[in-house]
């Protein structure tokens, strides 16, 4: 419709057509493949050399081969920015302000006729641009959207500084847009192979704090920006421009962090953000990037509702956690003799560390009149009675974890056979790997491959893992996650005749986890497989088995001892008992020893020790 309208207005006046400067061959050429041209546009060239937008909506562009042609692109921007004023909030110096300034700074445009924008200046007074803060909510292995977390951006107005609050700021988010039937799978699925548009979207971040912190519970960390308010207003002039229109969306690349990295390339002309994040960009990498580039001028941490509960649990003694609990439920009141005889300083951490709970359990359902009932008595004695402060320590930041994809280098030992074994993981932590800026007991394995030389020149396909998850949560008195785990792809067995044959496999498994330190945990986990194995009578086998271990961060690095056990329906019995120990040598070097032996029914164990050497790289 934007199209339509300016070309009509061009075509029908003849007089506004001839102020329209005339630029040779060589100045249309120049400004069409400028950098900053380009950006603004989302043009990359292809396989094949050519030149495609990521903008996928071809209403986005004024012309015909806009999707495809900056240099076309560029004439019919210039042309309509000379279109008659009467077009109002449809003229192109209201659609495409990024696009009038930055041609009109280029040219030296000083004849373009004076526009009426409404629309743009009541949105672009509303949100105000001074400051830009990056914005990251941490992993949530529970959300097949959040596994690596995501990024998006805090946009201040002056007076967010001068009043120490973020209410009046608004959060610029890029997402897919998706759809509410689709279940995880689908979801997975479809975000992977680009089957949802993205869309760029900006609303107050108090609700997308809401969101993130007490939804999700996920903790959110804030970096300041070295961007100028003039930078500022340039990036949301373009995100006027975007707002409206799909994108392509690919889980891995052409995701949300990749997106805030270009808004920030616009802010600022000449960053080069994004030049690293071919294959992937996952948002801590991204993150990275952006403190790489000297951005970052302070750091805020935001402890989600569930860190602040976990915080508060600890401060109280097993019967005080009971006390919470009942008190959380309706067993019991406030006005209860045997609580009012706590002391005072105690009944104040029992009552806040119920309403804490209370409301942790009430995320994302319909609130009814007990539970609001219960809330509002708790929320009173905690004003009459409040609690000491809630000291929440700060994680390591997220960026000080190793990189994100890692080589590794095996040399080991399967009975009397030597082998190497050379392997590539895209992604991203697992459990042994070094633990600072990761939670322990996650585990988010994405194309891990693995093949192997045997003495001899005897070379093997090992296994290929498309995606390995593990999320061993530990229970506490107040809280009680499950634990799971998922992964599938392709890995090798022992067959009949002893002999290791491929096979692929999607397996699963669901229990929990218990917290003995900080540093030590255990966990049991009920599993089911399904296998596909041509030595099977069944095109698929079916499996349930069991998969438990202990998990220790020692002064070395990850330690986990586990066994697992696999029992098709065939009768076919398989167990495994490993133990692995990192060395974490530096930030991005490890070196690895593991222990494992097979026991498949009907033959003699198999001995595995290995000695491998990994490096973390981007």
């Amino acid at each position: 419709m934007v199209r339509g309208l300016l070309w009509f207005a061009l075509i029908g006046c003849g007089a506004v057509q001839a102020a329209v400067p005339a630029l040779d061959s060589a100045k249309r050429s120049q400004l069409s493949q400028h950098e900053f041209w380009l950006l603004l546009n989302r043009y990359e060239r292809d396989a094949w050399g050519r030149w495609r937008s990521h903008v996928v909506d071809e209403s986005f562009f004024l012309s015909k081969e806009g999707l495809q042609d900056p240099q076309a692109e560029l004439v019919a921007t210039l042309k309509a920015l000379y279109a008659p004023v009467r077009l109002a909030d449809q003229h192109a110096q209201c659609v495409y302000p990024a696009r009038a300034r930055w041609l009109r700074e280029q040219l030296q445009l000083t004849d373009l006729p004076k526009v009426d924008c409404p629309a743009f200046q009541q949105w672009f007074a509303e949100i105000n641009p001074h400051h830009v803060v990056l914005v990251f909510p941490a992993a949530y292995l529970n959300s097949p959207s959040s596994i690596f977390g995501h990024t998006l951006l805090r946009v201040d107005p002056p007076e967010a500084a001068d009043r120490g609050t973020s209410l009046l700021s608004y959060a610029l988010n890029f997402g897919a847009a998706i759809d509410d039937a689709d279940n995880s799978m689908l979801y997975a699925w479809k975000g992977v192979m680009g089957g949802y548009p993205g869309q760029f979207a900006i609303l107050p971040y108090h609700e997308k704090i809401a969101e993130y912190n007490r939804l999700e519970n996920r903790d959110l960390w804030e970096y300041s920006l070295d961007i100028t308010p003039d930078e500022a207003v340039r990036m949301l002039e373009h995100v006027w421009e975007l707002q409206r229109f799909d994108f392509d969306y690919y889980f891995f690349d052409e995701n949300c962090s990749y997106r805030v990295l270009e808004l920030l390339e616009v802010a600022r002309p000449g960053l080069r953000l994004t030049q690293d994040f071919h294959l992937t960009a996952i948002p801590t990498d991204t993150v990275k990037a952006v403190q790489e580039a000297g951005l970052v001028t302070q750091v805020r941490y935001r402890a989600s509702r569930e860190r602040e509960l976990l915080v508060r649990e600890a401060e109280l003694t097993e019967q005080e956690r009971t006390w919470a609990k009942q008190l959380a439920e309706g067993e019991r009141t406030l006005e209860d003799t045997e609580f009012q005889r706590q002391p005072t300083a105690r009944r104040a951490l029992i009552q806040d560390a119920a309403y804490r709970l209370l409301r942790y359990r009430a995320t994302g359902k319909d609130r009814d009149t007990q539970t609001a009932r219960r809330s509002y008595a708790l929320l009173r004695g905690i004003q009459d009675n409040p609690p000491n402060p809630l000291e929440v320590t700060q994680p390591e930041v997220p960026e000080l974890g190793h990189q994100s994809r890692s080589v590794t280098g095996t040399l080991g030992q399967r009975e009397s056979r030597t082998f190497a074994e050379y392997g590539l993981r895209m992604a991203y932590h697992d459990l042994n790997d070094r633990l600072t800026g990761f939670p322990l007991g996650a585990q988010i394995e994405i194309a891990k491959l693995a093949v192997r030389q045997y003495e001899g020149g005897h070379w093997q396909f090992q296994n290929l893992e498309l995606a390995g998850i593990r999320s061993m949560t530990p229970r506490t008195d107040l809280l009680k996650p499950w634990s799971w785990q998922v992964r599938g792809g392709l890995e090798r067995v022992l067959d009949q005749h002893e002999q290791e044959v491929l096979v692929s496999h999607v397996s699963g498994g669901g229990g929990v986890t218990q917290a003995w330190t900080d540093q030590l945990r255990t966990f049991g986990l009920v599993t089911a497989r399904l296998e596909h194995n041509r030595n099977f009578g069944a095109f698929l086998a079916p499996a349930l088995g069991f998969n438990t271990g202990l998990l220790w961060h020692n002064t070395l690095g990850g330690f986990v001892l586990e066994g697992s056990g696999d029992y098709f329906h065939n009768g076919t019995v398989r167990r495994q008992f490993q133990a692995t120990q990192q060395w974490d040598w530096d930030k991005n070097l490890g070196i690895r020893f593991s222990l494992r032996r097979d026991f498949t029914q009907g033959f003699e164990p198999v001995t595995e020790a290995g000695l491998a050497l990994r490096w973390y790289f981007y």
